[in-house]
Parts: C-alpha cells; structure tokens; sequence
C-alpha cells in the first residue's frame, strides 16, 4: 500500500496545488515550445520541486507519467551522494549520446547545492554549451551555495510552503477520500506541525490516520497525543500566566505539561511559534531563551527561560535615584524693576543632595547580580564572591548606598541558591542550581 504522500503525488502540472507561481509560466513555456536548456528549482523541502521536476522531465518529452514508470532518457542523480567531479565528468560525457525515445535528455540533479566546487566547475563547462538535446533540472533547498555561474544560466523557479488556507482543504480532500473522519482542529495541528510542507503533512496525516477506527472521529486531543504535542489552550494559558507575571501559575502549568510526558522541546517550539503568529512585547524577552531548549538538561532550559528571572523585580538603573541637579539662579535684572531688592534674614543654605556617580567598575559588576527590592529592603545577590567582595568595598558600598533609595544587603552568593523560587524549579524537577549565562553560551 502507497503512502498517502506518493499516493496524491500529482502527475501533471495542473494538478499541482500552491505553486502557481512556478506551473503557470512552465505550462505557457510548454504551450509555445520554448524549452530552456537549465533550470533551478528552489525551496524549502517537501514543497513539491522533486515531483515538479519529474513531471516537466515527462511534458518536455511529452511521456506519460507514472509514478513507477521508467525512461531511459530521464535520469535522476541524487548530489548528495555523487558530489564528485568524477561523478559529472561521467554525465558530460553521457550527456552528448542523442536521447534513445524522446526529444530531449533530462538530467534531474537533486541537492545540486551539495556539489564539490570542482564538480561545480565541470558542470559550468556543459552548461556554457549544452548539447540542443540536454535539459538540467536542478533542485536544491540551499541556493545561496549554488554558484552564481550556474544561476546565471538557469531559469530559477521559487516554490514557497503552502500556508493553511491552502493546505487544509487540501487535507479535507484526502480525508474525505480515504474515508478518515477527522476534526478541522485536529487537521490544523497536523497543519501547523507539518510546517507548509506537503510531503510532511500527508506523512502525519498517513501516521494519524490508524486512529480512525470504526467510524470513530479523529479528535483534537488524539492528534495532540499521538503526536506528543501540548494542546494550544494549554499552551496559551501558560503564556498568560507568564504574561500576568503569575509566578504560582506559570510554575503549575509547566509542572502539568511535562507530567504528561510532553517533551520540553515540544512545549518550547509550541511557545514559539505561537508567539510569532501573535508577538506582544511581554512574550518577546522568550525569543532569546527558549531556542536554547535542547539536550542536555532541556528540563532545566525550559524552567530557566520561563522562572528564571521571575525573583527579580527591577534592574539596578531603575532602583537608583536620579542625580539632582542644583536649581540655576537667574539675573537679577529678571525681577521687576518697581520691586525693592531686599535682603532675606540670614539662613545657613542647603543644597539638594547628590549622589554619587557609578563608576564603571560598579555598574559591571552590579550587571552580574540579581537584584530584589521587598519595599523595604534592596537584595543584591552576587554571582560570584569576588563581585560581593568589590561591591563590599567601603568606597564603593559608599557610592551604592548614596544611589540606592534604601536600605540594601550583600548576600553571599551561595543565598541564592536557597530563594523560595528556585525552591519552586526543584519541586518540579528535583535540585537545581541556578546558573549565571552572563556571557550568553549554553548554560550547561
């Protein structure tokens, strides 16, 4: 039995779906007999460029074409794993044999981009004067590798991922065929996780299809499951819950998805991906910790990114006074002239007070800390002993204390560790240890 993605493979052109972009002027080319002697075709995978170049391959010579059937004068060469000169070396010399059945000779060359330079080279030779009976059809998911010689004598078709309005119906039509009773939101998971690719979707579609047993109805849940996916209210309620800044919340509902057996990896491209088709400001500090979610310890990533920084309430420029400035006194040719100057009793002045700048040195390593205000209290939490030991300085702890609006402490470094929110991180996944990523790495 046919794979449902080989199944609904198209044999024509018009059959195509999505790609009109590529087809339309491919079939007027067809229609006025203008056949070029090379052509690209780029995209991401399972977007149909392998089953287009078949089918051109077919038109061109004007063969009828089935999925299993065999021309001589159709040949197909996976790059991947002919990458040598050698292996085009060969192909120049075949390709000047007349074809044996049909008008032309067509060589479908596969991850073209995969080609050694020199390989490249060879092939440039034959592309600068092409025998009138060959036509290469190049398919490649990386265009940027393809050397601009042999783009520049190719025709370079585009194909693009087809978004869910395309897709779908697309599905609904294959369920309805195969006879597989299916919720539109269960298809939409398919849709989205199959990512606008056609092959991908059919493949997932092929994989869910066993749960239609008896009539049964396939439902959002079952795809969910099957797939090991997080349902998207789940999904959208921790979002809000991280949203909201609800610590107790936002911890809950991550301990409730990784109970299930749900992936960490699964949750964070989930989180993603919901966050680029709706982006709100509060969600985007996730785009910069959530890609980091993979072994080792994706556990520990995916807690960090979402609980991490919930303990700190403000950064340092924001909890440290605004220097005064000394209020300008204007000439006294500014008051009225009908007014006598006189002299106020004598009063010992006072200026605002000012404090002292930051130095450098300071708002370094204050950048390394995490810092806690209670209202009452400023908490610095060091990363390191030696950043308490500066910041502890008299001459520096003078220059905090003349910034800060109150009181403030010093912890050891080792006090953060024992916070009641990386308590929390370890009631979920048992010991853990905070760890600084100050310069940006993987922090494990």
């Amino acid at each position: 039995m046919l794979a449902l993605y080989r199944k609904y493979r198209p044999k024509k052109l018009s059959e195509v779906i999505g790609q009109e972009q590529v087809t339309t002027p491919l079939e007027i080319a067809l229609k006025k007999n203008k056949v070029s002697h090379s052509y690209i075709f780029t995209g991401p995978r399972g977007c149909g460029k392998t089953s287009v170049a078949r089918i051109l391959a077919h038109e061109i010579n004007g063969f009828s074409y089935e999925l299993e059937d065999s021309y001589l004068d159709i040949i197909e060469i996976d790059a991947a794993s002919n990458t040598g000169v050698d292996n085009i070396r060969e192909l120049r010399e075949k390709a000047v044999i007349a074809p044996s059945e049909g008008k032309y000779k067509v060589y479908i060359i596969d991850e073209v981009h995969m080609l050694s330079k020199p390989a490249f080279n060879a092939l440039l030779k034959t592309l600068e004067e092409p025998p009138a009976h060959v036509v290469f059809i190049l398919a490649t998911t990386d265009l940027e590798k393809v050397p601009v010689t042999i783009t520049s004598r190719s025709q370079v078709y585009t194909f693009n991922l087809a978004p869910e309005e395309i897709m779908l119906p697309h599905l609904k039509s294959i369920c309805e065929k195969e006879g597989i009773k299916i919720a539109d939101d269960a298809l939409k998971i398919i849709c989205e996780k199959g990512g606008g690719s056609f092959r991908d979707s059919l493949s997932l579609l092929d994989q869910i299809s066993t749960l239609s047993e008896k009539g049964k109805e396939i439902l959002e849940t079952d795809v969910a499951n099957c797939l090991g996916l997080p349902l998207d209210s789940k999904i959208q309620a921790l979002l809000e819950a991280y949203k909201s800044k609800d610590f107790e919340t936002t911890s809950s509902q991550l301990k409730s998805l990784l109970l299930e057996g749900i992936k960490p990896e699964a949750i964070a491209n989930s989180v993603l991906s919901s966050i680029v088709k709706k982006p709100e400001p509060a969600l985007l500090p996730l785009l910069g910790e959530l890609p980091k979610v993979s072994a080792p310890y994706p556990e520990a990533k995916l807690l960090l990114a979402f609980l991490g920084n919930a303990s700190i309430s403000a950064p340092p420029q924001q909890i440290i006074k605004p220097q005064t400035k000394l209020a300008s006194k204007g000439p006294e040719s500014s008051k009225p002239a009908s007014m006598p100057v006189t002299k106020p009793e004598s009063k010992p002045e006072t200026s605002p007070t000012v404090p002292l700048a930051l130095t450098p040195a300071i708002e370094q390593q204050l950048k390394r800390c995490k810092i806690k205000d209670d209202g009452e209290t400023i908490h610095i939490f060091p990363s390191k002993q030696i950043t308490k030991t500066i910041l502890s300085r008299p001459a520096n702890s003078a220059i905090l204390k003349s910034n800060f609006d109150k009181p403030f402490i010093i912890h050891d470094p080792e006090e953060l560790q024992n916070s009641p929110e990386l308590q929390k991180i370890s009631d979920i996944m048992g010991t853990v240890q905070e760890v600084n990523n100050e310069n940006g790495g993987i922090p494990f």
